[in-house]
């Protein structure tokens, strides 16, 4: 899959099929339209197009949009992408520029001129341009004029993956990692840079690597004790651990920290990037009588993370 960030410098696409959208966690409900624009590509051999934007198009045109948590980074996303086998993925900055262009402008200063496209895949409620006044009818009054084929995503389909990408939030924040997994059709995973902490851990007897979450509208799983297969940067396969998610009760309780404990791991990986997959809530955080207490916790936390590791 090729990617391009720069709209001036595009190739001349080969019978472009194209779809538009965000595809934030690229997920069941997602591949059915990945699907299609890949069937249809493949019926007048041409290439697979999809244009996604960056940052969330909702940042820009929406104030009520502070918060957001995005199912997947957009170095996540277009790795997904391209497991998909899509030949081009196509990232727009979106601007207010970009948001305010009168919408028949849109069509064929954007999508026209740069895509040239065979055919355009799009919901029927999709929205854009100047107050996003354009619209499917829009597309449907200028195919004959710029000789594209136009083919609708069902409401249905649409309305499951609206459904699917708030189930995954929600999953993923309270815990349900096995209803996350089954509606995204992979492992939920999340990638932080391993920082300094207390070493605490390391005093304890579990040494943690501290993660910093360098993108802030990644989601995150919600606060408490989980198993967890790691990738450190730089190593092949995955290795055995657990993860804790909160606020240290029995230690502070001050500040939100994420720590990964790798089983039978001891090397240095301060600034490196962790990969990690969550596979099952264990517990809730809650504060201990003493640190020994605490120690006797963990101890049966590994237990029951190697069971279903």
């Amino acid at each position: 899959m090729q990617v391009h960030y720069d709209t001036e410098q595009l190739p001349a696409f080969n019978k472009a099929v194209i779809t538009i959208g965000t595809f934030d966690g690229v997920h069941m409900g997602h591949r059915q339209i990945i699907d299609k624009i890949k069937s249809e590509a493949e019926a007048i051999d041409g290439e697979t197009v999809i244009i996604t934007f960056h940052p969330h198009p909702r940042k820009v045109v929406s104030s009520a949009i502070l918060g957001i948590r995005l199912i997947n980074t957009l170095e996540e996303r277009i790795a997904l992408l391209r497991e998909m086998g899509i030949d081009h993925l196509v990232v727009v900055p979106f601007t207010d520029a970009f948001a305010n262009q009168p919408a028949e402008e849109y069509v064929k200063n954007f999508l026209v001129e740069k895509f040239r496209p065979h055919t355009i895949i799009i919901g029927y409620d999709h929205r854009f341009g100047r107050d996003r006044s354009g619209d499917y009818r829009l597309l449907e009054n200028k195919a004959i004029e710029y000789n594209y084929q136009l083919k609708e995503i069902p409401k249905h389909v649409l309305e499951n993956i609206s459904i699917s990408s708030t189930n995954i939030r929600e999953a993923i924040l309270h815990h349900d990692i096995a209803t996350a997994d089954k509606l995204l059709g992979y492992e939920f995973f999340f990638s932080g840079v391993v920082v300094h902490g207390d070493k605490l851990g390391r005093k304890l007897g579990y040494p943690t690597a501290n993660l910093k979450i360098t993108d802030e509208e990644k989601i995150t799983p919600g606060d408490g004790i989980y198993a967890v297969h790691a990738q450190p940067e730089g190593y092949t396969g995955r290795m055995n651990g657990m993860m804790s998610i909160g606020f240290r009760p029995t230690v502070d309780g001050k500040k939100r920290v994420i720590e990964v404990n790798l089983f039978d791991f001891n090397k240095e990986i301060y600034g490196q990037k962790l990969k990690v997959f969550v596979k099952k809530y264990l517990r809730e955080e809650r504060k201990f009588e003493s640190l020994e207490a605490l120690v006797k916790q963990i101890d049966q936390d590994k237990v029951e993370s190697l069971k279903i590791l």
